[in-house]
């Protein structure tokens, strides 16, 4: 209880921020994770440099069988309808508060590529790859290295993938592409970003993967869809439609959550609905 109170104190201090620099973001997240005994990890990939909050690693002796992955949503992408960000790193780090709030076994934090970069940590970024190519081959296939890394790191045979709004789709993306992906779970996750952008009347996002047309490889892994009941931006319907792509006795579970927005309360959340994720 002590420590969702200190998340959830600290969540509401970012909240309230809303004009943070990118440094500050960082430091944002930096404060938070030291707070729990977590570090910054700096992990080089084929085309991004991506960030991961972690705690220190587990002895050699002491492998971790399955390590759990949360993956950040899209961040400060757009700074209005029509104008992107310059820095996508997020204003709040909702992915992070739920790691840091992971009840049992190994937790870690990745952000999405050019999230918290900076300096040569930029290289390969542009605006495409936190708007129109935010869910790019080259996206998943970086976030897929950099948790080889982790896993490694830990020494971790199997992996459970949690991703938040956007980090839902790169998390499913990811885990169509592997083999040892044993649970798929997602919170307020884009995870159809085709009916997405139709629902919302917005061009398509050329050069983004869609996770619904990956239902044949995502159908044998455990999976569950948490979305709130009053999230306006990636509604049921859009879960609706990813779960609607596999056969009638595979579609994945879609839990609505009730009081829950698109950004509001997850943290506050996620104690009671942690043993629905991990069963």
């Amino acid at each position: 209880m002590r420590t969702t109170i200190l998340i959830l104190l600290a969540a509401a201090l970012l909240a309230a921020c809303t004009h943070f620099s990118p440094a500050d973001r960082r430091q944002g997240a930096d404060t938070l994770a030291l707070a729990h005994g977590w570090q910054r990890l700096r992990l080089p990939t084929r085309t991004f440099v991506l960030t991961a909050y972690a705690p220190p690693a587990t002895a050699a002796d002491e492998p971790a069988d399955t390590l759990a992955v949360y993956l950040e949503g899209d961040g400060l992408a757009w700074l209005s309808p029509t104008q992107p960000s310059d820095d996508p790193t997020p204003l709040r780090p909702v992915a992070l508060e739920l790691a840091l709030l992971h009840v049992r076994g190994t937790a870690v934090y990745l952000a999405r590529p050019c999230q918290f970069a900076e300096g040569d940590d930029r290289r390969g970024c542009g605006t495409p790859d936190w708007t129109s190519r935010r869910f790019s081959a080259e996206a998943v296939e970086a976030t897929s290295q950099a948790i080889d890394a982790l896993m490694q790191r830990y020494g971790a045979r199997r992996l459970a993938l949690v991703g938040y709004s956007g980090g839902g789709a790169v998390a499913a993306l990811v885990a169509a592409r592997r083999h040892d992906v044993v649970r798929l779970v997602t919170v307020a996750g884009n995870l159809a970003p085709r009916a997405w952008t139709t629902l919302h009347g917005v061009p398509p996002l050329d050069g983004s993967l869609d996770p619904a047309d990956d239902w044949r490889r995502l159908q044998d892994i455990a999976q569950i869809h948490f979305v709130g009941d009053s999230d306006t931006n990636v509604t049921r319907e859009v879960a609706a439609a990813y779960a609607a792509r596999f056969p009638a006795g595979r579609r994945p579970p879609v839990q609505l959550v009730e009081g829950a927005t698109h950004a509001c309360c997850w943290a506050e959340k996620w104690p009671a609905l942690w043993p629905l994720a991990f069963p």
